[in-house]
């Protein structure tokens, strides 16, 4: 395990997909309980590798999931809602993942839902270049019907009570005011806490993932990196 500056993490990281050598785009999953830092990580990575010329192609979870009466059909605090009915990983692999995996044309769309309207939707198409790579961050990404469509696979790793505190912290900094925390505390420890907890005993993600990034402290983390 190594430990340093931020920049040196997201180098590192930058390394790891440079390191990389495949004929198609490279697909790189961020993945980790939610308020671990992955939309953080993912777009400082993204910086980086754009100023490294690479075509960066960003992407999330959270335009790929389900309508809200789907996904909270079992009720809005449910775990089991959160892990099985959330998010739409067969479109997401279907105009996503597939396309730019071994054999897809490489035009693909970044969304499949809108998030204002709360309804599916489908932007145009785009085309990546050969060498492009997806940064794609989420929850529950290293399951077992998407682990096999990523080529890079780096899981950020945060004591789940830590991530209460980042999600209070968030959205005081968003509304200016601390008035969300019941319901950030109810949300985090009846639904995503406890749909975490089942991810990690039925998908063990730790165990597939290529790097694993300790995001504990933000300005000093740590990492390791697996042999790929």
């Amino acid at each position: 395990m190594e430990q340093g500056t931020r920049g040196e993490l997201i180098s590192r990281l930058a390394e790891a997909v440079s390191s990389v050598t495949i004929a198609h785009p490279l697909r790189v999953a961020i993945d980790g309980p939610p308020a671990a830092g992955k939309t953080t990580l993912a777009d400082e990575l993204a910086v980086v590798l754009r100023a490294q010329d690479r075509d960066v192609v960003r992407a999330c979870i959270d335009d790929f999931l389900f309508p809200s009466a789907q996904r909270y059909r079992r009720g809005r605090y449910s775990a089991e809602a959160c892990y099985f009915d959330a998010h739409d990983n067969a479109a997401l692999c279907r105009v996503l993942l597939d396309p730019l995996g071994p054999g897809g044309d490489r035009r693909f769309r970044h969304a499949v839902y809108d998030r204002d309207s709360d309804t599916q939707s489908l932007p145009p198409a785009m085309t990546a270049a050969a060498d492009a790579v997806l940064l794609f961050d989420g929850v529950f990404l290293l399951r077992p019907e998407l682990v096999d469509r990523w080529d890079l696979r780096i899981f950020v790793s945060v004591p789940f009570e830590q991530t209460v505190d980042r999600a209070r912290d968030r959205a005081a900094a968003l509304t200016g005011s601390s008035a969300d925390t019941a319901e950030i505390e109810r949300s985090w420890h009846n639904r995503y806490i406890p749909s975490q907890q089942l991810y990690f005993a039925t998908a063990r993600p730790t165990d597939h993932a290529d790097i694993i990034v300790y995001n504990d402290q933000i300005q000093r983390p740590a990492w390791d990196v697996r042999p790929h």
